[in-house]
């Protein structure tokens, strides 16, 4: 198999989302791991949403209006100066620790991101991660105005690398972009941030499901809707070895 570009899903796959709750216990003692859950939680849906009702604004709209509901619904008061400042947290995400490794590694390939984030924001984060020039290129859902997993926004893809599907690796650990990218005809590879096995000990475990372990069952699973990645991988360097067999088949 030809693999001429890796394609990389940003949040949850290259950085770490749950990075925020730095700032959100700063703003909410005590309060941020729940903030930081049902924030995320309600991001996501905010796409699926305006994009069912054809009704598209930008990731940094999703990103503050999914925090204001979150506020909201706990109980807690804000502004919006303080929402503004709480939701800038998603442009300062920290990067998965093998991250730049991973990139350094594939440095023979061409490297991308495809995200929901909205230009500015990838921008941003890119930027302050220290990895613009490891990429060949930031590709954001607003350039067509549909959210993931919409197969537009895969097929914008192609467009924009000017190569064919089975060209494309496709690299993310979110179920419904994985779900979506087999769909559209990508090869997958799934960075499993949660194993099947752990996640079945920690619930049975628990006293109580909190919102972090709700998270990981929710949102760090694959989907059951029949596309499943072609490979599941531990972590992000592993894909160095991965593409290299691939280019042996």
């Amino acid at each position: 198999m030809s693999i001429k570009a890796l394609v990389f899903d940003a949040y949850g796959t290259l950085f770490d989302v749950q990075s925020v709750a730095a700032v959100t216990d700063a703003a909410f003692p005590g309060h941020g791991a729940t903030i930081t859950q049902i924030w995320r939680l309600k991001q996501l849906e905010y796409t699926w949403l305006r994009a069912l009702m054809d009704r598209y604004e930008d990731f940094w709209t999703v990103t503050r209006d999914s925090l204001e509901f979150t506020l909201k619904t706990l109980g807690h008061a804000s502004s919006p100066e303080l929402v503004a400042r709480i939701a800038a947290a998603y442009d300062t995400l920290l990067l998965y620790p093998e991250a730049r490794a991973a990139l350094e590694g594939l440095a023979t390939h061409r490297l991308a991101i495809f995200s929901n984030g909205s230009p500015d924001m990838l921008k941003r984060l890119v930027a302050h991660a220290g990895i613009t020039d490891l990429l060949e290129t930031v590709i954001s859902v607003d350039e067509i105005g549909v959210y993931k997993p919409d197969p537009r926004g895969y097929a914008h893809v192609e467009k924009r690398l000017g190569l064919a599907r089975n060209e494309i690796l496709f690299v993310s650990s979110n179920g419904f972009d994985i779900a979506g990218a087999k769909a559209h005809g990508f090869h997958v590879a799934r960075i499993e941030r949660v194993p099947a096995g752990r996640l079945r000990s920690e619930l049975a475990a628990a006293a109580t499901i909190d919102p972090a372990l709700m998270f990981k069952a929710l949102r760090m699973q694959p989907e059951q809707l029949g596309f499943q990645a072609d490979a599941t991988i531990a972590a992000l360097t592993d894909l160095v070895s991965y593409v290299a067999g691939l280019r042996q088949a």
